[in-house]
């Protein structure tokens, strides 16, 4: 699915990394992990086509990324370390806004659906400043309810902010959407 080549990525003149490669398969999982400042995040936004790379290449099924446009950003979920949330909107209308941003559709009742079982069933309907920082996370992290067609996860973080329940179900997501021969790459 995903191939990556001799990639290097640079901020201002420091090179974070060089010459990494790897390949994520259908049903892998591929786990970033290293100490802060270290590019996991910047690695993640390579992969997401959000940065160019300084050298090197990122392939989805034998193609470019940079040549596919949408036809990549449609098969990509990416959740950044920051909620992108909208502190005035509902949870449900924050989920709404973000399926509706992707290029989805999805129904109201899927969408309380998905923060039910994220555990905010009874929060659903207040605006997201009323809530604590792991539940913001947990509005975010519902896009992953709605998006098994997805092929390809990028997670930044996924299981930070998180309690004990809200953890196991991202956990229980993660390798549902593995065994339907989904990918995902996170950074820990």
């Amino acid at each position: 699915m995903l191939e990556v080549s001799g990639l290097a990525c640079e901020r201002g003149d420091a090179r974070l990394f060089s010459d990494v490669s790897f390949a994520v398969g259908e049903g892998e999982l591929l786990s970033v992990q290293g100490p802060n400042g270290s590019g996991k995040t910047s690695l993640l936004r390579l992969l997401a086509g959000l940065s160019r790379p300084a050298a090197g290449r990122i392939l989805w099924r034998g193609e470019p990324i940079t040549e596919l446009g949408d036809l990549y950003t449609r098969e990509l979920l990416v959740i950044g370390h920051a909620n992108a949330v909208k502190e005035e909107f509902t949870a449900e209308e924050n989920l709404a806004i973000a399926i509706e941003f992707s290029g989805r559709t999805s129904s109201i009742g899927t969408r309380l659906d998905a923060l039910g079982r994220m555990g905010l069933a009874e929060r659903s309907q207040l605006p997201t400043k009323y809530l604590s920082q792991g539940q913001k996370r947990r509005v975010a992290l519902a896009r992953l309810c709605l998006a098994a067609d997805i092929p390809l996860w990028v997670l930044d973080e996924p299981f930070a902010a998180l309690d004990t329940r809200a953890l196991e179900t991202t956990a229980s997501l993660v390798a549902i959407h593995l065994e339907r021969g989904g990918a995902v790459i996170l950074t820990t």
